[in-house]
């Protein structure tokens, strides 16, 4: 029982992720590509030298900083919010969520008879990452 006991402590101070301190670490780096409006839209800074997939991660990421920040009910987007915010028609943004599904792994649930998609908060740091370098190049 203590073994179990003290597994359960190393798995808590060793392996567990505080959600808020992901998104404040990389806030800086988030910040360089993502502005949120107080009615909690999601606005991609940079989006003229993104690719579609880029801007969609970007979005997903905004809705994690507007969620945690109060100003959206839901840290999920669905098709019309990605289509309309982005300017991304249907025959685009359909390919790419299928491709951003399986790489880096974005999720897709069904909310109100709606699907939606959102960013695991694990993904946050490696994608701004990734970005940050492909903007480094184009710069």
């Amino acid at each position: 029982m203590a073994e179990k006991e003290s597994l359960r402590e190393r798995i808590m101070e060793e392996m567990t992720v505080e959600y808020t301190s992901i998104l404040e670490k990389n806030f800086d780096l988030a910040k360089q590509f993502i502005r949120i409006a107080k009615s909690g839209r999601v606005n991609v800074l940079v989006k003229d030298k993104l690719s579609g997939k880029d801007r969609i991660l970007l979005y997903l990421i905004g809705k994690l900083y507007a969620k945690e920040a109060g100003l959206a009910s839901s840290d999920s987007a669905g098709n019309k919010e990605l289509m309309t915010e982005l300017g991304i028609p249907e025959g685009s943004l359909l390919p790419w969520l299928m491709s951003l599904r399986k790489k880096p792994g974005i999720k897709q649930t069904k909310e109100e008879k709606q699907v939606v998609h959102y960013m695991p908060i694990h993904l946050v740091e490696p994608v701004l990452k990734t970005i940050g370098k492909k903007m480094e190049k184009t710069s």
